[in-house]
């Protein structure tokens, strides 16, 4: 039990440059309460002990803030910052190492029984207010964007953002967690794909009315008139809509 909160200081300590001292993480990080009491309302659960580990938890999130079903399985390492409005479901599997910020959801969907909440395998960040529902699963050393919402399984080394989340991958690169300013803005770019595709559409437009106009009076044409089309469907646009995905599923399943 010690080293597991020796090892949880030394975990904040590296993540949250706002922790001065072990005796201030142990008095005034409510993440470290709420695992502290999981820990011990996980124990009881699995002994089957009945009424005594939902207690538990009731009683650390009326103290911190954060519900955690006392069957969720958590590993080492892990820190939830701030933490207010964490909801860790019954059957969510949290890796080793990850970080979760306020408001996450570790939720289920539907009604059946069985693994229906989340599997964050090891390193995985899931930033402030995101939501991951449904039995899926998130690769190790994923960053989930705050405000997310994801709904499908993750590859490892990735970035999603957006609502349903989308997936940028990241293939290799070390994930910095506190680098949130470096997430993405994968609306930004498909905007200014399209804008981009507006505008040489223009173009062509009033070159073809150029070129019209120079039939009508009999004149001949200088230069040719037609244009190279474009294909709206690039990779980048089809990430961004999830129909890539979609359709690598499709021929899996076939």
């Amino acid at each position: 039990m010690l080293d597991t909160i020796r090892a949880q200081l030394a975990t904040i300590k590296e993540r949250d440059p706002a922790a001065r001292s072990s005796l201030e993480i142990l008095l005034c990080y409510p993440g470290l309460h709420a695992l502290a009491l999981h820990r011990l309302s996980n124990r009881l659960w699995r002994q089957q002990v009945p009424l005594l580990p939902r207690l538990i938890s009731q009683f650390g999130r009326w103290i911190t803030g954060i519900e955690i079903h006392p069957g969720a399985r958590i590993g080492q390492g892990v820190f939830i910052d701030h933490g207010m409005g964490v909801v860790i479901g019954e059957t969510a599997v949290v890796g080793n190492n990850c970080l979760l910020y306020q408001g996450v959801t570790l939720g289920g969907t539907g009604k059946v029984h069985g693994k229906r909440h989340p599997t964050l395998e090891e390193n995985v960040v899931v930033g402030a207010g995101a939501k991951v529902l449904g039995a899926i699963t998130v690769g190790a050393n994923t960053r989930i964007g705050a405000g997310s919402v994801l709904l499908r399984n993750v590859a490892a080394n990735s970035t999603v953002v957006g609502i349903p989340g989308r997936v940028i991958h990241q293939s290799g690169v070390k994930i910095d967690p506190l680098a949130h300013s470096a997430l993405p803005d994968a609306e930004a770019r498909v905007i200014r794909n399209l804008m981009e595709r507006i505008d040489t559409l223009e173009s062509e437009l009033a070159r073809t009315q150029v070129c019209l106009r120079e039939v009508a009076a009999g004149r001949p044409l200088l230069e040719a008139c037609g244009g190279v089309a474009q294909n709206l469907k690039d990779r980048e646009i089809l990430e961004f809509l999830g129909d890539a995905d979609q359709r690598g599923q499709g021929s899996q399943g076939s």
